[in-house]
């Protein structure tokens, strides 16, 4: 038995043929590389961890490609993916597993890591719901990015709905592991503020993201929950947070009355020496 979730957003949030939308992932991460920027940014180490937008390619890919293209010295290194993203859809309690044994998009199959899944499963926070992954955007439009950033890698989907910071992070603290992991959390910031409002509260989000503190709510962020986790995480292994990229609907596809924020950071593990 075959259990695949099938695409749910292609040709909405992304596009549907699989030549298009390699093409236009590829094109992204290209235009995102670290070291078009110049030096300082390409000698940073590699994340063990990304937050990244998760609306439509037209409006936040370009943003999440800025978090990506960090990956390009580590793609044949990462082996497992922790895929968390907020419930859009269908309220679920927890962190919902999706119960099947394959993630679909136009560019192939992923395979669902059964290890991660049996590691998690005994978890009170964690269920499985295959309703609240069935619909949902924020995991989707993350995969093809995943699919042409790295080489081999198998993935752990969470939709995660209501749950405390603390219950997130105790999951990704389990499935943590070493440099062959890394956790991406699917967020985007404020919804439908006007431009220069939603400009001053998303600076003032990334900064309590930046401080590492795990104080957000949904008006901040749609991903608070498992944004939250992370920081507390973070915190807790010493990782360091980078801001690459911020904007919102207004900078890319949408009229600046009412705007959704982005943003893309990397957290990579601290120096040794420097504790």
């Amino acid at each position: 038995m075959h259990q695949v979730r099938p695409p749910a957003v292609a040709g909405a949030f992304y596009p549907g043929r699989s030549q298009t939308l390699s093409h236009d992932v590829l094109a992204m991460l290209a235009a995102a590389k670290p070291d078009a920027a110049g030096s300082a940014t390409s000698t940073t180490a590699p994340p063990k961890a990304l937050i990244v937008p998760h609306a439509g390619y037209i409006y936040s890919g370009a943003t999440a490609a800025q978090a990506y293209a960090q990956l390009a010295g580590v793609r044949q290194t990462i082996r497992r993916v922790v895929l968390l993203g907020p419930v859009h859809r269908v309220p679920v309690h927890g962190l919902a597993l999706p119960g099947a044994e394959f993630f679909a998009t136009p560019l192939g199959e992923i395979e669902i890591d059964q290890g991660a899944v049996a590691a998690i499963r005994a978890l009170p926070q964690v269920v499985v719901s295959p309703a609240a992954h069935a619909q949902e955007h924020s995991l989707e439009v993350q995969l093809p990015f995943l699919q042409l950033a790295l080489d081999d890698f198998k993935l752990l989907p969470l939709a995660v709905g209501d749950a405390t910071p603390a219950e997130v992070a105790q999951v990704l603290d389990v499935l943590w592991g070493g440099n062959e992991t890394l956790i991406v959390i699917s967020s985007d910031l404020s919804h439908f503020l006007p431009y220069a409002t939603a400009q001053s509260i998303d600076s003032q989000t990334v900064q309590s993201m930046l401080q590492l503190q795990p104080v957000l709510d949904h008006q901040q962020a749609c991903g608070a929950t498992p944004v939250n986790g992370l920081l507390l995480a973070a915190r807790r292994h010493h990782l360091q947070p980078q801001l690459l990229g911020l904007c919102n609907s207004g900078d890319t596809a949408g009229d600046k009355g009412r705007v959704v924020g982005y943003a893309a950071l990397a957290f990579t593990q601290g120096e040794a020496h420097g504790h």
